[in-house]
This record gives structure tokens, sequence and C-alpha cells, in this order.
């Protein structure tokens, strides 16, 4: 969340960053800005209130005291403790009605703010301009002549079935069976190995998460249409492992040598992507229940070298499994609500004959710790928010439907040499 303070301080910045985005509603910066206003002048209202309410109450201390300390009864000190007292009363219905009003219109700017996405960095582009292909690694050149769709393997060498995710639970959900099964299995354990070899800490959370936390890293409520809801239990699917993680460290002040954090977790991810249809959704390029191996930094105010750490990590492993890549630096309009800058990883598929994302990686620079309340003490003293960052290391579906198609030959499926000693096999025939 924007503070009212850097918007108050950057309000062109602001103007100029939702304009980037795309975003709609700029009417809502002048709103939250008169809203801040108000909640000042009520606040000032409120101390000046409290401050008389102190007086008073030392008053009729230091009268009661001098009343005892005399030993006699003085009428005119009773008569003034009394008429102290009278005021009191009055007072606190003065200090309840504006602290109702005080908290009804932090409550207005509060439903404000939290419409209002993150400001784009510096070296993302405007929302009419092209997306930025910034590097690409790989031979995109398939080496049979017709290569089939990983939909097609699947059927060719037994490795999922969409029929039986549909006959359990519907559309969107695939069974991965056999060589498939433990394929997708060696991934998930390669990503974590590689992430725990690069200092990341391994998390198990939980797929559950409550409002709160999905509104703290700012999911909700931009992205609560796509998110599977329990009602019974007012509580939703995850559709990231971003979300949990984030939050196992909200309300923490960390020292400046704790940073930076850097954590791992593999997790199901659930997204209803509603109006999907067509060729996107075929085989595994759309699922509504996927598996992810996701990473994390918590950085101090300087994290752009931490973001370079995190997009070269990801593209180490890309190369490990020589899959044709290529890394994309999205535009104002396609930024997610909680990003200032993101770089998308996309792989080639041979048989598809087109890029399909398996990565994004973001700067969220304070805009989260805002929400998760989220802080470093400097060595000066001073206590800041922190910047947060988080990026896929790597979302499973695509990936395997890349490794399937464009690993190929005419009768068999070869398996990257660094996943064989998870897979415990070479080929799938």
């Amino acid at each position: 969340m924007l503070r009212t303070s850097f918007i108050r301080k950057n309000k062109e910045k602001v103007l100029l960053g939702l304009k980037k985005r795309n975003f709609e509603e700029i009417n809502l910066i002048d709103e939250i800005l008169i809203l801040d206003k108000k909640k000042k002048i009520v606040q000032k209202v409120l101390n000046k209130i409290l401050e008389k309410e102190n007086n008073l109450s030392k008053k009729i201390g230091e009268l009661i005291s001098y009343d005892r300390n005399d030993n006699r009864n003085d009428r005119k000190v009773s008569a003034e403790i009394e008429f102290l007292k009278e005021r009191s009363i009055l007072l606190k219905g003065e200090k309840k009605n504006v602290n109702d009003k005080l908290k009804k219109v932090t409550l207005l700017l509060e439903e404000k703010l939290k419409k209002v996405p993150n400001i784009p960095d510096e070296k993302v582009k405007n929302k009419s301009e092209k997306n930025d292909i910034l590097f690409q690694d790989g031979n995109i050149d398939c080496n049979i002549k017709n290569p089939l769709p990983h939909w097609e393997l699947s059927k060719k060498f037994s490795l999922f079935d969409s029929n039986l995710g549909t006959k359990i639970c519907g559309t969107g959900f695939s069974v991965f069976i056999g060589k498939g099964a433990k394929l997708q299995r060696s991934l998930i354990q390669y990503f974590l190995d590689k992430n725990i070899q690069a200092s990341y800490k391994e998390y198990s959370l939980p797929y559950l998460i409550n409002e709160k936390s999905g509104y703290y890293t700012g999911q909700i409520p931009d992205k609560e249409d796509q998110m599977y809801f329990i009602e019974k239990d007012n509580l939703y699917l995850i559709p990231t492992g971003e979300i949990p993680i984030m939050n196992c460290y909200r309300d923490k002040i960390f020292t400046y040598k704790d940073l930076p954090i850097r954590a791992t977790t593999y997790t199901s991810c659930f997204r209803r992507e509603a109006g999907s249809y067509g060729s996107k959704v075929r085989g595994l390029n759309r699922l509504h229940q996927f598996e992810k191996v996701e990473i994390i930094q918590i950085s101090s105010r300087n994290s752009s070298p931490f973001l370079d750490e995190m997009i070269l990590h990801v593209k180490n492993i890309l190369k490990s499994l020589n899959l044709p890549f290529r890394i994309i630096r999205l535009n104002g309009s396609d930024l997610g609500f909680s990003s200032s800058i993101t770089y998308d990883f996309e792989v080639y598929s041979m048989a598809q004959k087109k890029w399909l994302e398996v990565s994004s990686v973001s700067n969220c620079s304070d805009f989260q710790s805002n929400r998760l309340n989220l802080r470093y003490r400097e060595i000066t003293g001073d206590v800041k928010f922190c910047h947060t960052l988080n990026g896929s290391s790597l979302s499973l579906p695509r990936i395997m439907a890349a490794l399937l198609e464009n690993n190929q030959t005419e009768d068999k499926i070869n398996i990257p040499r660094v996943l064989v000693p998870y897979t415990e096999f070479d080929h799938i025939n």
C-alpha cells in the first residue's frame, strides 16, 4: 500500500506512474489527499480534547490531595471538584464523537488507499509501448519434422490424463501418472535443491489463507475473483506460495545485518482462471491447480542488486534444463497490483510454436511491507520499511510441456541430464 505521506510529497510522480499502468481511477488520489487532510484536522481536535481531559484529571487530583492534606472539608474546593468532574464528563462525550468521526474517516481513507496499485519503476515503459525482450537463449529449431504437442505426447506415453481430472473435479485439472508423476516430482525437488544451494531457506506452508493474509500481500481485493473461496470457513485456497511465505514475516522488525532474508517453498496453487478458452487451455497450458516452487527475498531499501540476483538465479536454472527461453520486462499495464517492476521468463514450445510464461520475478519495493508492517532498523537506528521481492523458481505445468515437446524424438522423450539423478531414468518410451 502506498503511504499518504508519499502520495502527498510525490503527487505528480504517483499520477504519472498510474497512467503508465493504465489505471483509470486517477480521481482516487485527490480523494485520498482530501481525506488525509480531513483526518489530520479531526486528529488535532481529538488531541486538544485529550489535552484538556488530562489537565482536568490533573487539576481534580491536585484539589482532592489539597482537601485531604488540609484535614478539612472545604466547600469551595468540593464545589470546584464537582464542577471539574462535570466538565470531564462532557469532554468524554465530545471525545467519543470525535473518535467515531476519526474512525470513519480513517476507514474511508484505507478503503480508497487499498484500491491504488504500486507505482512502476522508472525503467518500466508506458502502457502503449511493447514489453522489452532483454535476453534470449537456446535453439528454437525442432529436432524432428512434425513434433507432437505435449497433450498428444501424454496419450502416447501415458504421462498425464486431463479426462481423469475432469471426472474427479471438473475441467482445468489433470492427473499425472507413472513417469509423468515422477518427472513432475523430480522437477520440484531439483528446483528446491537449486534454491537451497543459493541460500534460500525452505518452508512447508499451509495451502489455505485468511482474508488478512491475502490483503497484506496485495491479492485481495485485486485478485479476489480469481481465488477459490471456502465460505463455511472464510478461507481462500492460495493462488501462489508468495502469500503464506510473506505472511510468515509480517509485523517483524529486522536489524540491517539480518537482511536480505531468502526463503523458498513448494506449494500447489489454485486459480479459477475465469474466461480462459481455446488453445491456451489445452493440456498443461492453463490449469486451475498446478505446482510451483517460489522464492522470495526481503531486503533493505537498496533492493535492485537482489532483484538482479533473483533474475540470474532463475536464468541459470533454465539454462541447466537446456530449454530455449527469453526474459521480458513488462510494461506498466501488465504489472501485477503490488509490483513496481516485473521480469517474465518464457520458454519456447516447439510443437505449439509459441512462447510460454514459466516465471515472473518482481520487486514490490515497500508496497507489501506497508501492509505487512515489515520493517528493519538501520545502523543509524532509524526504522524503515523493507523491500519485498518474489519469483517463480519455477512454475511446473509449462516447464513440463516444454520439456516433453522439445526433447521428443520419433519414439521417445529424452530427459535433461541434470534431472536424471532425480528421475532415475534418462528417457521416456
